[in-house]
């Protein structure tokens, strides 16, 4: 399997290109039998649908059921009639009594409705996210209604947490798109549906409503195995691989005893990393001492490919968490390799390929960022060397 491919685009490119990164609209499938891939939300219920403004700020939605939703259910017929809905916040409505079918208010989800029937749902404002939102800067890669990609920098934490209530991509995000966002589960906040570790560079997609969310949400669930997704990281580590290529398969799991830490342990969540040797580099006594790979996750466990490294003896240059026991190999590099893994100070990934299906047109898109430049002056400095 050939990890780094330069696709060509054969159509238009996509609005929105920042410096730095390359963005196409793709034909078929980038690596699978694009058949195989069922799009979400593809069904056209658009003749059943009516929709209106409401009293309260919000949308007044009417629906007239079809009787070929595959089940009576009223949770399961909405769910066909309003994909843009996740079924979690179609009960919240219906329990709410947001849900009106032959006049009266239905606050069962397993009420069975019938052909004919016209079912009202009134779906409030979204309310005011949390957290706040704060100006911060962003990469932006492409933005349309449906998702915004970026290049995030060092330093930036995804979400909030413990430590982090602040100054994160979720803040800087519900800054950014502000009224575009529609409310996911009720509440105007992006939907995040997969993460970079702070000082991890590279692409990462993020859904502005519902039906985005839940589309992204089973393409990362999926990880390109029936579908088009594909995610790439460039990694420069500590030795040279025997082989031009590999796979490491091993489990994941928390670390038995630093709880901040995760590690190969039998028992945990299934982890595939594909991997490929791009360049070997030479230390300064003229021997092997670092490569540059082409990592691919088949999952999307924490840490994934920093641990996989790590477990396979090839840790992450600059990793402090996974490859501590590494800092002396910094000896064996000339003056400038080790001035610039000084200036690093992170670990040497970065999220340099994105491909994916677009949430509502079903087009499949595909981004490459460039190398930041703190891994740019790091590849000279081992390349000087060679």
């Amino acid at each position: 399997m050939s990890i780094i491919r330069r696709t060509r685009a054969i159509s238009a490119a996509c609005s929105g290109v920042g410096s730095g990164a390359t963005v196409s609209v793709m034909q078929g499938s980038l690596e699978h039998d694009p058949e195989k891939w069922k799009p979400v939300f593809r069904k056209d219920h658009a003749s059943n649908m009516k929709e209106q403004g409401s009293s309260n700020g919000g949308q007044r939605l009417e629906v007239t059921v079809g009787g070929d939703e595959g089940s009576p259910r009223l949770d399961r017929v909405l769910a066909v009639l309003r994909p843009e809905l996740s079924r979690s916040r179609l009960k919240a409505l219906i329990l709410a009594g947001s849900v009106t079918a032959r006049g009266d208010p239905i606050r069962d989800p397993a009420y069975h409705v019938a052909r004919g029937d016209t079912i009202t749902i009134d779906v409030p404002e979204a309310v005011a996210p949390e957290p706040k939102g704060e100006d911060i800067a962003l990469d932006i890669i492409y933005e349309d209604d449906d998702i915004i990609v970026i290049d995030k920098p060092k330093g930036l934490v995804v979400h909030p947490a413990a430590g982090h209530e602040s100054g994160t991509l979720v803040n800087a995000l519900i800054a950014h798109c502000g009224a575009s966002l529609s409310g996911i589960g009720g509440v105007r906040r992006p939907g995040i549906v997969h993460r970079l570790d702070k000082d991890t560079t590279g692409l990462m997609v993020v859904a502005k409503n519902d039906q985005a969310h839940q589309s992204l949400t089973a393409q990362f669930a999926d990880h390109g195995r029936t579908g088009p997704m594909q995610r790439g990281y460039m990694a420069f580590i500590w030795g040279v691989p025997g082989r031009q290529r590999g796979t490491v398969d091993a489990p994941i799991d928390r670390h038995p005893y630093a709880r901040e830490k995760m590690a190969v342990r039998p028992g945990g969540r299934e982890a595939v990393t594909h991997w490929e040797l791009q360049a070997a580099y030479q230390g300064r006594d003229g021997k092997p001492v670092a490569s540059f790979l082409a990592c691919q996750l088949e999952t999307g466990r924490t840490h994934q490919i920093r641990v996989h490294l790590a477990h396979i003896g090839h840790p992450l240059m600059g990793d402090a968490v996974y490859g501590p026991h590494f800092k002396t190999k910094a000896g064996h590099l000339g003056g400038q390799g080790k001035d610039a893994l000084t200036a690093l100070g992170r670990q040497a990934l970065h999220a340099y390929l994105l491909a994916l299906e677009h949430p509502r047109t079903g087009e499949l898109l595909h981004w490459e960022a460039a190398l930041p430049e703190d891994l740019l002056l790091l590849q000279r400095a081992l390349e000087a060397a060679l």
